[in-house]
């Protein structure tokens, strides 16, 4: 516990040093420091993560607050290491994309103060296990990432998004509010493991505060219709914010939920409620996500499918919670839990290079962008990379996930209830809806953004990729991406013991399954994919040598002379 409160310190120390350094070297103070606290959290949480100990360490303060736990246990150790290491990769990302703010009265001393208490207040809010300070910290990190949402508070629309996302969050936390007060009249303490005795003796109790505390923790996870302030919000936060939020932060409303089910034993209507509400979120978020032009817009509502997506793997596991079913729940949660993984990278991946095109082009708009491929090429591909994971497309991450998923959900047909025959085959339908639609939206963005010709001047006047520093965390990224979806049968190791920590709430079950062998084959044929491709184009190759190819221009229609006018949009 030493060293993940040291790396907090630390952390948070990064930011108060950087405000007495001038304005060139705050990125690179921050991200030090950062750096060296994501190496102390990650040291307890690795070890807690694949051994299922759990660590603690009590702290006293006057009343009300009183005794607070600090708990690293399977579930925080999970969150604790996706935290780290994204947090980190965004303030290595911030040090290249903040530099055209510099030495322009723009607030970097307090942005990057900000965003040190933001990735601090979130690790805190995953292993605090005292109520009233549980609300603390997460109110901290609601007005932290609000004062880095309004970066450019000069222009009125991006402060209209910040005091939408700061009421959105406002009502979040009433609701969480409401829900500790009638646990703590109920239990008599603030303390997490008092409230398990309390819901488990009383169901109807146990699924108002779960439906309460749902909305609070929904509204921080964008599920629908809690979701208006994602859509507002990160278009206008700075991209390395965005990322932050979409691909980390929003994450705590799911950790706030998954820390409710370790205190209960689902009933059937709330593990149908969760399935539902999950399946209408990803069906609208890439409804509306289709219809966007502004990239950072486009990618924000592809959070909100997603965060559907991993709810459907959370419902899917309550539904086996429900049934004393272990292979649904381990299917469910265990594709749930690595979504979320997933889903960080790769959104990650998209947001940072949607930043590369931003600072390149002063442009969010696609209608205005188009021929980037040949001037920023590096960006180009790993958007490319990122497009694919996010669309579930082997042999990348997205894939993955959303198998274990499927999985599940056809495991779930074998329950002989007529009502949750019909569900499970509404939700394969919907989520085979959403992937299709996915692979059409992230066609579309990726085609009319980079391919084609310039649609604008400022697109036209392109001349360089970015810098090796905005770069270098979307190599990282897309190489995990990559590994996980090359390597499936160790990546589903990762999420094992939150997923036993879950399920163990339930004592009628016990072992998990998990599909190792099945897994490799998924992984031996990613592989056979890779050759072939490679085989195709040496083969080309080799046919190909010493001859003299005549490259033309695409056709276009029989005109002769096209222009930007004359391509898909």
């Amino acid at each position: 516990m030493e060293y993940f409160l040291t790396g907090l310190i630390l952390i948070f120390a990064g930011g108060l040093i950087s405000l007495i350094f001038a304005e060139n070297y705050k990125a690179k103070i921050i991200s030090i420091f950062s750096f060296s606290g994501t190496v102390l959290t990650s040291i307890p949480a690795f070890k807690i993560l694949f051994t299922g100990n759990v660590i603690e360490k009590i702290f006293y303060l006057p009343e009300p607050i009183g005794k607070i736990p600090v708990v690293i246990d399977p579930l925080s150790a999970f969150f604790i290491l996706v935290i780290s290491i994204m947090s980190f990769l965004g303030t290595v990302y911030a040090s290249g994309y903040i530099k055209p703010y510099l030495n322009k009265n723009k607030n970097i001393s307090s942005h990057f103060l900000f965003l040190s208490i933001l990735i601090c207040s979130m690790l805190g809010v995953v292993t605090i296990q005292n109520a009233l300070f549980f609300l603390i910290v997460w109110e901290i990190m609601s007005l932290s990432s609000f004062f880095l949402i309004i970066f450019e508070n000069n222009k009125k629309e991006v402060l209209s998004a910040g005091i939408n996302y700061l009421i959105y969050m406002h009502i979040c936390v009433i609701f969480l509010i409401l829900g500790f007060i009638m646990l703590y009249l109920k239990s008599g303490s603030l303390e997490f493991n008092s409230f398990k005795s309390v819901l488990e003796s009383n169901k109807i109790f146990a699924e108002t505060i779960f439906i309460l505390l749902f909305i609070g923790f929904g509204t921080k996870a964008g599920f629908v219709p809690f979701h208006n302030w994602l859509p507002k919000a990160h278009p206008a936060a700075p991209s390395h914010v965005s990322a932050i939020m979409s691909g980390v932060m929003i994450k705590t409303g799911i950790y706030g939920i998954l820390r409710v089910l370790t205190l209960i034993i689902p009933s059937l209507s709330i593990s149908y409620f969760i399935l539902i509400i999950s399946a209408l979120t990803a069906l609208f978020g890439i409804l509306y996500a289709t219809a966007q032009k502004d990239i950072k817009k486009l990618l924000a509502y592809s959070s909100i499918e997603n965060i559907g997506i991993i709810g459907i793997g959370i419902g899917l596991g309550m539904l086996g919670l429900s049934y004393h079913n272990n292979l649904i729940a381990t299917f469910g949660f265990a594709g749930a839990f690595l979504h979320l993984l997933n889903h960080s990278i790769f959104k990650e991946i998209l947001f940072f290079c949607a930043g590369c095109v931003y600072k390149q082009t002063h442009l969010k708009d696609m209608e205005q962008l188009g021929g980037l491929a040949k001037k920023m090429p590096y960006t180009s591909f790993l958007f490319l990379i990122g497009s694919i994971s996010i669309s579930a497309l082997p042999p990348f991450n997205g894939f993955i996930s959303e198998f274990l998923i499927y999985m599940g959900l056809l495991k779930g047909l074998v329950i002989k209830d007529i009502y949750t025959t019909v569900l499970i085959v509404g939700i394969i339908a919907s989520i085979s809806f959403v992937g299709a639609i996915a692979l059409l939206c992230f066609t579309k963005i990726f085609s009319i953004t980079f391919l084609g010709v310039p649609r604008s001047q400022q697109s036209q006047d392109v001349k360089k990729e970015v810098s090796f520093v905005m770069l270098l965390p979307v190599v990282i990224l897309a190489l995990a991406a990559l590994l996980i979806g090359l390597f499936p049968q160790y990546a589903v190791l990762i999420v094992l013991n939150p997923v036993k920590y879950l399920i163990n709430n339930n004592p009628a079950l016990t072992d998990l399954y998990l599909p190792l062998d099945l897994l490799r084959y998924i992984s031996l044929s990613s592989f056979a994919f890779i050759a072939m491709i490679l085989a195709v184009f040496g083969i080309r190759r080799l046919l190909l040598k010493n001859k003299k190819t005549d490259i033309q221009n695409t056709w276009g229609c029989g005109y002769k002379k096209i222009n930007n006018r004359m391509q898909y949009s």
